[in-house]
């Protein structure tokens, strides 16, 4: 296993300042703005969020984390974190395909092995605000990758391949029996509209329903050499990759109950009256609603807080590049397991128990109130959280870790 500095370099070295964190704050609100006013719409209706994803395109939020070198922004994990976010709090289906964009583009740094390829891969990406999606769901049977004597065919179906069917370019990985890459994991991006790749549109679920999670089936997909990212060499760096999108979804369960918090402020300071048993003129000056609201904003903060520490964290070490060790990556994977617990059982409580405070009308669809704990409900489902309960306590008791794995 390598340790050179050299292999694998980290394009993502130091910290975000303040002025890289507002400059992206701003942009990521101003789209937000104009996201939120139909993500009720988008969920009811279980649209395709094809103008959704332009917008993110035409705001440059596809290119933060590309090197300013091949045409980006060239901006840092912390600084994506933020925008995530802030898109997610708008509607998190969009800020679960923007994501999942920054893991499977960075895939280039992560994987390749070539700092020129590395290079080119952004800046085709750059100039062609190329937004990345992917197909490889762990628990779905492996791809087949067949080699063809000049390049390979990629046949098999993948479930739950959030954004593949708007997005630009879809990363996925298989292990063929024979040719270069044989016995190796090989990672590879193919453009969305190569012959032989087919979006079934069976996604239909409970939550995250404008997140184009579809299923996509390849017949005979020709994938050449130039689509190679690389292979997966087994080196901790490369598996950082795991961790940080665990990481993501803390963040986004983070927003969706930080914006279901918000909402749930809306609604409570425009009921009229007050409870008849209350003594106050208003439901928003009852304690009772204070005690509750209040509970849910302080363990929602500490939810923040240990977010915003992770995120930085996070940045430093996949800053090492090639130099991080097994042991740094072991460290936030366990990390960011607890993280995972807290935002998910957080989340779970906060958006059921908004009602308590917002009442009965609060329920009337218009509201779209219910929204939120769908999204953290469905999508904590696909990795169950108690299994993060284990991998922490085993790791606290005995210094046990899981093994490498595309959940841990």
């Amino acid at each position: 296993m390598t340790t050179s500095t050299t292999f694998l370099r980290s394009p993502w070295n130091g910290r975000a300042g303040d002025a890289e964190l507002e400059q992206w704050r701003q942009v990521a609100a101003r789209v937000a703005d104009q996201l939120a006013p139909g993500a009720l719409r988008r969920d009811r209706g279980n649209e395709l969020p094809v103008d959704e994803l332009t917008l993110l395109r035409s705001s440059g939020l596809v290119n933060l984390l590309v090197p300013e070198a091949a045409g980006g922004a060239g901006a840092h994990w912390e600084t994506a974190f933020h925008v995530i976010r802030t898109i997610a709090r708008a509607d998190a289906s969009i800020g679960q395909i923007l994501g999942y964009h920054y893991f499977n583009q960075a895939c280039v740094t992560f994987y390749g092995d070539d700092e020129d390829r590395r290079l080119e891969w952004y800046r085709v990406s750059a100039a062609n605000r190329w937004l990345w999606s992917d197909s490889f769901n762990p628990v779905d049977p492996d791809l087949t990758l067949t080699f063809d004597g000049s390049g390979h065919r990629l046949n098999g179906t993948k479930r739950f391949a959030t954004g593949a069917q708007v997005a630009d370019v879809i990363v996925a990985g298989a292990v063929p029996d024979s040719g270069p890459f044989a016995g190796r994991l090989v990672v590879f991006a193919v453009p969305n509209d190569r012959a032989g790749i087919e979006h079934l549109g069976d996604w239909d679920n409970l939550g995250y329903r404008a997140s184009a999670s579809s299923s996509v089936r390849y017949t005979d997909v020709a994938v050449e050499t130039a689509d190679v990212i690389g292979v997966d060499n087994d080196e901790p760096f490369s598996s950082m990759v795991t961790p940080g999108v665990q990481l993501l979804f803390g963040n986004i369960y983070l927003a969706i109950t930080q914006a279901a918090l918000a909402h749930a402020r809306t609604l409570t300071l425009a009921r009229p009256n007050a409870w008849f048993l209350s003594s106050v003129d208003r439901y928003a000056n009852d304690p009772v609603l204070h005690r509750v609201i209040g509970e849910l904003v302080a363990r929602t903060a500490a939810v923040e807080a240990l977010a915003d520490a992770l995120n930085r964290r996070f940045g430093d070490v996949v800053g090492r590049g090639g130099a991080v060790s097994a042991e740094d990556r072991a460290e936030i994977e366990v990390a960011v397991a607890a993280l995972k617990v807290v935002a998910t059982e957080v989340g779970l409580d906060a958006t059921s128990r908004i009602f308590e405070a917002t009442g009965a009308s609060s329920t009337a669809s218009r509201n779209g109130l219910d929204r939120y704990w769908r999204d953290i409900r469905t999508h904590s489902l696909h990795d169950p959280v108690e299994y993060k309960k284990i991998e922490v306590g085993a790791h606290y008791l005995t210094g046990a870790v899981q093994p490498v794995s595309l959940y841990t």
